[in-house]
Formats: C-alpha cells, sequence, structure tokens
C-alpha cells in the first residue's frame, strides 16, 4: 500500500475551498494552530480570493505571507489528479458534495491522498463507498467523510460513551441533541439538495447494503426511535433523521470493541411541548419545498453559499449531545459539548481532523472510514486540548 507518510510530497495537507465562508474559518484556525513546520496550502477556484485570504491569514499569522495558493476548481479532474497527488492530505469544505465532490474524492482514492470533508450528504457517503472504496483500500487512502458538527461529536462522543460501559456485552446507547445556532447558506444548500434528492438517496443506500460485507456473529441496529418524553434528560426527544446515526452504525461495525449487540439512537432534545409538536412540522414543509426545483433554487439564492452568521452570533452559539448508554448492569451519562457547532467548531473539527490525519500515529485502515474508525483517541485527545469537553457526567 502507499502509505501517506512520503515525505516526497510537498504538502502534508491541502485545504480546498478555502475562500468559502466555513473553508475561511478553517484556514484561520490552522493559521493560529498548526504547528511549527506544517507544510500547507490552500486551494480554490478564485486566486483573487485566495490573495485576499492569504492577506487575512497573514494578519494573524506573518509567516502565511508565504502560504502557498492553489488554483484549482472542483469540477477539473486534470487539475484535482495533480492536487491530490501533490498532498498527503486533502480536506475539503466544497459542497453540496452530491453536486461538487465526486471527482476530488476520486482523485484522492486514485492518488493514495488521505481525504477530509463536512459532508452530511448520505447519497454521497454511500456513491462515494460504492465508486471509490475498493480503489482506496488499494492504495491505502482514508477517505473520511462528516469531519464537523455532522458527524464528529456524535460519533465519537457514542464511542466515548462506549468506552465507559463493560466490553463483550449488549450495549444501548442514545444521543440527544441541543443546539442553539444558525445556517451558512453552504449549510443549507447542501440539506435542500439532499431533501431534494430523496429517491436518489434511498436508491444509493439498497446498492450499498448489496454491496457491503455482511457482519458475522454480531449485531448492530441503528432504529430512528420514536418521539417521547425523555426522564434521562428531562426534555422531550424527537427523532433527528440525520446521517449522524449511520456514522455511529458504521463505526460500531467496524470495532469489536461496541459489543456483540449495540444498539443507536439519534434524538433531537427539545425542552418545550408547543417546539416539539413544531418542530416536525416545519421541517415537513421545508422537505417539500425542496422537492420543487423551483422553489429549492429559490431558497438556495436567497441565502447564497459563501455567507453565513457574523462573530457576534457564533460566539453566542453552542451545542451539547448528551448520551444515556447501558450493558452489563451499568448505565452511564456522557456529554459532548462545545461553542457555535456549524461553523466556528466545525472549522476547528475540520483542521483537528486532517492534522490528525496527516500527522499522527494512527490505526493502519484504509477505504471509506469513520473518525471513530480511523482516529479515535488521536483524535478526542486532540479535540479535548482544541476546546471540545468530552465529559462523564454520572455512572450508575
Amino acid at each position: 500500500m502507499n502509505r501517506q507518510n512520503d515525505a516526497t510530497r510537498p504538502w502534508d495537507l491541502v485545504l480546498f475551498g478555502a475562500t468559502g465562508f466555513v473553508g475561511a474559518l478553517t484556514a484561520e484556525y490552522l493559521a493560529a494552530h498548526a504547528p511549527a513546520g506544517l507544510r500547507w496550502a490552500v486551494a480554490g477556484r478564485n486566486r483573487a480570493k485566495l490573495e485576499r485570504l492569504r492577506e487575512g491569514l497573514t494578519a494573524i499569522t506573518p509567516h502565511c505571507a508565504e502560504l502557498p495558493l492553489l488554483e484549482t476548481d472542483a469540477d477539473d479532474p486534470g487539475a484535482l489528479a495533480p492536487l491530490a497527488a501533490s498532498a498527503r492530505v486533502v480536506a475539503t469544505t466544497v459542497g453540496p458534495y452530491t453536486r461538487y465532490g465526486d471527482k476530488l474524492v476520486a482523485a484522492c482514492a486514485e492518488a493514495g491522498t488521505d481525504y477530509a470533508d463536512l459532508t452530511g450528504e448520505a447519497e454521497f457517503i454511500d456513491r462515494t463507498y460504492l465508486e471509490h472504496d475498493a480503489r482506496a483500500r488499494e492504495t491505502g487512502a482514508r477517505l473520511v467523510h462528516a469531519c464537523g458538527f455532522d458527524s464528529v461529536p456524535h460519533d465519537l462522543g457514542a464511542y466515548f460513551t462506549v468506552k465507559q460501559l463493560p466490553a463483550d456485552v449488549p450495549l444501548a446507547v442514545d444521543g440527544f441533541v441541543r443546539t442553539d445556532a444558525t445556517l451558512s447558506g453552504g449549510t443549507l444548500a447542501s440539506a435542500l439538495t439532499a431533501m431534494g434528492r430523496g429517491r436518489q438517496m434511498l436508491a444509493a443506500a439498497r446498492e450499498r447494503r448489496l454491496h457491503e460485507p455482511r457482519l458475522v456473529g454480531r449485531r448492530v441496529r441503528v432504529p430512528a426511535g420514536s418521539p417521547h418524553f425523555s426522564g434521562s434528560t428531562g426534555a422531550w426527544a424527537l427523532p433527528l433523521p440525520t446521517v449522524d446515526p449511520t456514522i455511529v452504525g458504521r463505526s460500531a461495525r467496524a470495532l469489536e470493541r461496541y459489543g456483540p449487540d449495540f444498539r443507536y439512537r439519534h434524538f433531537a432534545s427539545v425542552t418545550t411541548l408547543p417546539m416539539a409538536l413544531g418542530a416536525p412540522v416545519a421541517v415537513g414543509a421545508l422537505v417539500a419545498a425542496a422537492q420543487v426545483e423551483g422553489v429549492r433554487e429559490w431558497l438556495m439564492r436567497r441565502y447564497e453559499a459563501g455567507r453565513g452568521p457574523d462573530e457576534a452570533r457564533r460566539a453566542r452559539s453552542w451545542f451539547t449531545v448528551r448520551f444515556v448508554g447501558e450493558g452489563g448492569g451499568r448505565q452511564v451519562f456522557t456529554e459532548v459539548s462545545g461553542g457555535d457547532p456549524g461553523y466556528g467548531e466545525t472549522a476547528k473539527i475540520l483542521a483537528e481532523s486532517a492534522l490528525c490525519l496527516a500527522l499522527d500515529e494512527l490505526p493502519e485502515t484504509s477505504g471509506q472510514v469513520t473518525t471513530a474508525v480511523a482516529m479515535g483517541d488521536a483524535l478526542l485527545e486532540r479535540l479535548t486540548a482544541a476546546g471540545l469537553r468530552f465529559r462523564v457526567a454520572a455512572v450508575r
């Protein structure tokens, strides 16, 4: 296998889509926190925007004045192939990934280059598995999706919870998500794109199930659950139909530490009954609107990609994910929490995931893998040092 510790590659890390809203935040985080000697570059399709970004980064860290700029379009395979071959890790913020992501992930799989993104689009993840997992296994590339708020706090939070429970026994974990935050145009575009492709998403999931190896001797379940009042959290629990529980389930399939029979359920935690009743109606209306192409495009134009909440709003934002884990006669309550989930913390998580892939001693994995499988304890340690909080609240 062609592992990514090849010092002949000029870049340890390339950040693709660095001039977008989350891309710029990720670049700022790297400028402030990347270790000395890291060989990194920023990439995007607009040279002038890259130069303006570099000027802003130089104000944070003077040595960024020499930061390399790689002008590359997400739709140009001829340019993406040498970019991927020149880096040990490529991290990308360019979405919607169903529309813009395939050529870059294909280039990384071919070049044996580790890849990290922010997608929450289940169809893209499944199509990547079907089309590029086998080649990535041959070349040694690790293809790691959902390296932001989707889905690291949930994936690593479940992993952290499982580590507090007995081994080799059936385990059950429930996650309860609370946030106070707002959206960027890029996130809205990705969500609307996914909502408008329900049939394609289901078709990709069915095809993936036909190709995935069967789990032998163990069982992993990720049921949707039902709305209910949770005595464990003191709030209403609404099933949350995001990619996060699927990611947790894939980690559980790959890691025997999750036990012989593992079940995970994923909920939004809502404090008031009117909100619990109104939230499904609002989501249903948005899903219905996304089915009409003209309405979907109008909504995207109303809140263009590249825009997002200002610094003051991000500073007021927060998230908490509480987990209740049970098994072997033990019950644990854990919590993952942090600041602005969609942007400040997402940029931090993507940057630390990319640094982890580039620099840390990790398990020998390849192909499409989750953050818990690819990075596990190393990423937990990084994120804790970076300010995210993973804690055990109680044990019974």
